[in-house]
Parts: structure tokens; sequence; C-alpha cells
């Protein structure tokens, strides 16, 4: 059997593959695309519409500080116990990323209309809230099988550029198991493109084993793919390693001012020393 999915080297190789201005999904914790995210900084991304399916943390405040988000497409950006995120509140008050609120099962819905091809996704969740005023591109009409008023919010369908996922392998054949990570098939189906990120490739066919196949991105969904061993640090990859709370609580106090953020960036994202940093 011939392998079809584009195997690449390295998260950069893969980073090198979205462009500006292109919309990308990424998933809450655990197993976020971090090595992806830092490649895609490296790479100098710009103008980026994220879309967070539902939540994000520490990668979403990550690429918007570094100036690499333009829209931000959410039901919430925070990095849960260790407070606010510091470099997405800092933007939303200056204006530099635009704010497309949204709440978690709207989000599900799109992306699953997105995923079906339907022309929108029904949902009632938000009726008598304030998001239908900040939501003007969602619309309200009255349900066509009902007899009397009967208003639902129709939801045009999420369909990225680019779903990124970071999971814990996958098969030389680009099968990606995701165990119960359902959310990553359905951003894999409705996205016109997935690049994932994956702990290990193994030799065997995932799809031939009982205890994977019910779990798996088929290779035909994923338009790249490259081995990323510890790719989801500091958030944790579950069975492979725990997050790094001990980083993420440093990552908030320095995010919250702007030159200990871009001393982290140097060093965390650039792999520069502070004497580098400072040349």
């Amino acid at each position: 059997m011939t392998a079809k999915t584009p195997f690449f080297d390295s998260p950069d190789d893969l980073a090198r593959l979205v462009p500006d201005g292109a919309s990308i999904a990424i998933a809450k914790e655990p197993s976020s695309p971090f090595a992806l995210a830092r490649a895609l900084i490296r790479r100098g991304a710009r103008n980026l519409h994220l879309v967070t399916v539902p939540t994000a943390g520490l990668i979403a405040d990550l690429l918007i500080g570094a100036g690499a988000v333009r829209l931000v497409e959410t039901s919430g950006v925070s990095l849960g116990e260790f407070g606010p995120a510091p470099r997405f509140a800092s933007a939303v008050k200056s204006g530099a990323v635009e704010i497309r609120d949204a709440t978690c099962p709207a989000v599900y819905a799109a992306l699953q209309a997105g995923e079906k091809g339907q022309p929108f996704a029904p949902i009632r969740g938000v009726l008598g809230s304030d998001l239908l005023a900040r939501r003007p591109d969602w619309r309200v009409i009255d349900n066509p099988f009902s007899d009397g008023e009967d208003p639902v919010v129709l939801l045009a369908p999420i369909r990225p550029d680019f779903a990124l996922i970071h999971a814990d392998r996958a098969d030389r054949f680009g099968n990606v198991f995701v165990g119960g990570r359902h959310e990553f098939k359905t951003m894999a189906h409705a996205a016109r493109q997935t690049l994932v990120t994956v702990e290990e490739i193994v030799d065997h066919d995932l799809r031939e084993d009982e205890a994977t196949a019910a779990n798996l991105i088929g290779g035909l969904y994923v338009a790249g793919l490259a081995a990323a061993p510890g790719g989801a640090r500091p958030a944790a990859a579950p069975g492979r390693y725990a997050a790094d709370e001990a980083h993420v609580a440093s990552y908030a106090k320095r995010a919250r001012d702007e030159a200990d953020f871009a001393d982290y960036l140097a060093a965390e994202v650039f792999g520069r020393t502070p004497a580098a940093a400072a040349e």
C-alpha cells in the first residue's frame, strides 16, 4: 500500500503551508499543537483568523501576543486556574485583534455544519442573550416546521482553511489516532486542509487494529503530517506526559509585561539565549 499523506520533517515545514490571512482551527487543551504554533510564529505568520474549538488558553495567547492573529472566533480565551490570558486581553483592549464572540455549542454546531456540507446550523440556546447583537451574521427565523411562532438562530457553517491538530500517533499511511477527541475528526472533516503533528509514527496500519480503528482521522483528510515528540508541551499529552503547570504559571506572570513576553518568545519560541536576544 502506498502512503498518500504528505509526510514532512518538522512542524516548521508544516507551518510554511499556512499562508498569511488563513483561518485556522485549534482545539482546547490537552493535546494542543504547540510545536506547530511556535513554528507559525517563527515563520512570521500574520493576519490569521483563529477559531478556537471551542475555547483556548496559552496557545491562543501566544499566537496573539506574537502578532500572528487578526481575528479570534471563540467562546473564551483564558489561562484557567492561572488567570486571564494577558496578551489576549491586551490585544482586545488595544483593538489589535477583532473578536467574534461565540458559545461552545455554537462553535460545535457550526463546525458540524461545515463537516456535513450543510448551509447553516440551527440552535436555540443564545435566544434572549445579548450575543445576537454582537453577531449580526447570525440570523433568527421561525422554525419552518412549526405552526406557530418558534424562533431559531441560524449559524453559518465553519469551514476553516486549516485544522491544526496534535495527536498521539499516526501510521505510515497517514491515519491519525485521536482517541476520545472526536472533535479532532470533526475539525479535520470540516477544514479544507488538516495539518497534524504526532508524538510517534508507527509502522503498522492503525485501521487493522480493533483498539484504534474507530478513532482515526483517515489519511485522506490529512494534508501534512510530521512527527513532533513533545509537541503539545507545555500542555499535556494524555498517556505521554502531564501539563507543565510551572511553565504555565511562569508564562502567566511574564506575559503581563510586554518586555518579559518578548524575552519569553525569544527563549521559548526562537530558542535564543538572553545574550543573543539582546544583540
